[in-house]
């Protein structure tokens, strides 16, 4: 089920279809600050998968959440009016000063540890996770919310439009006729936790995020760099965190946004590094490319279908492009192996890469 449809949450002459979260419940409902909401939803579930509550002081709990969105762009109304006639209302302005997103997960559930807002364009979800592991690892805290949530805007559909890399059909990844990409929105959250915190807790887990690598092309603002090199650095450095090798990997959740570029330098850097055999996809053939949350959301798919041992068909796809050497698969695929890697490439050269692994570490 591919659930895209015309935009319906603002007025725009644009004809592209967006994968738009359809419902919001009222309970979690935020007026003018839907990222946030979305960020509610989904860290409310994934403290309740994990066995917490509302109230995390009693932990050293720490907040590291990806987007490019809610800090930004949620003062429209505020310049508009303005602009118009010459004064505005306050509230648009009280919004984005309590926009900032994980300031304001951390204070709903009352986390008493670090708190970090990752705006690294489209890997910035996949980033916090790094991040929030690293404080694991030195201390800083024993749980950590991370993700990435962003909502469905105005001002980056004009501008993925102006760059001629949006679809007016349902995106492609990797497809030989893909026109480019379909915007979402949505939100991608995770519960880190170190063993010894969660032993306390009687609880245990058969997931575990086993490395993280990030590198920069320096390259250009909004292309990838042709050969790959940034990409395959934060692969390898992901890769070597855990002391595994390329052919540990069950499958790759790659970013996968159907542009030409994207797909045809990102195919062909995963191709190099683990051979023409990979099991891969792309999800953004199901949620479209939510930008900030992205990196979020996918984790959390990869850790998902590791868990579950299979993954879908990558939507979306059916020619093969001969010049990538990768074709992802077109049905449900069973999976073996406890590696899984996630991919994210964003604008500004930023690379992003999680392995994800199950079993006892």
């Amino acid at each position: 089920m591919r659930n895209a449809g015309p935009v319906t949450l603002f007025a725009t002459p644009l004809q592209y279809p967006v994968f738009e979260v359809k419902h919001i419940p009222d309970e979690c409902y935020l007026e003018g600050r839907r990222t946030l909401s979305l960020a509610l939803i989904a860290a409310d579930e994934a403290l309740r998968d994990a066995g917490l509550g509302h109230d995390l002081s009693g932990f050293r709990t720490g907040v590291c959440l990806g987007t490019t969105v809610a800090c930004q762009l949620n003062d429209l109304e505020f310049y508009q009016s303005y602009r118009s006639t010459g004064s505005a209302s306050m509230i648009p302005v009280d919004r984005y000063v309590k926009g900032n997103l994980a300031e304001f997960i951390s204070r709903t559930f009352r986390a008493g540890g670090p708190v970090l807002t990752v705006v690294n364009a489209c890997s910035s979800g996949a980033d916090a996770i790094g991040v929030a592991l690293s404080w694991l690892k030195n201390g800083l805290c024993d749980i950590a919310i991370a993700g990435g949530a962003d909502e469905l805007n105005r001002i980056p559909l004009c501008g993925f439009g102006s760059l001629g890399i949006v679809s007016r059909e349902l995106c492609a990844p990797f497809d030989r006729d893909r026109e480019g990409l379909n915007l979402g929105e949505g939100a991608g959250v995770m519960i880190l936790e170190t063993k010894q915190s969660a032993a306390r807790r009687g609880r245990s887990s058969d997931l575990y995020v086993a490395g993280y690598g990030s590198a920069s092309d320096s390259y250009h603002l909004t292309a990838p760099r042709p050969d790959g090199a940034g990409l395959e650095r934060a692969i390898r450095n992901a890769l070597s965190h855990t002391d595994i090798k390329a052919g540990e990997i069950s499958f790759v959740n790659a970013h996968g946004t159907a542009t030409q570029d994207n797909d045809l330098v990102e195919g062909g850097t995963l191709g190099r590094i683990f051979g023409t055999g990979l099991k891969m996809l792309s999800t953004k053939g199901y949620t479209g490319h939510t930008l900030g949350a992205a990196g979020g959301l996918e984790a959390v798919f990869t850790a998902a279908a590791l868990r579950e041992r299979w993954i879908p068909a990558s939507a979306g796809f059916h020619n093969k492009d001969e010049n990538i050497s990768l074709i992802p698969v077109r049905e449900r695929t069973d999976i073996r192996g406890d590696y899984a890697l996630s991919t994210s490439l964003a604008f500004g050269g930023n690379n992003a890469a999680l392995v994800f692994g199950r079993g006892e570490k």
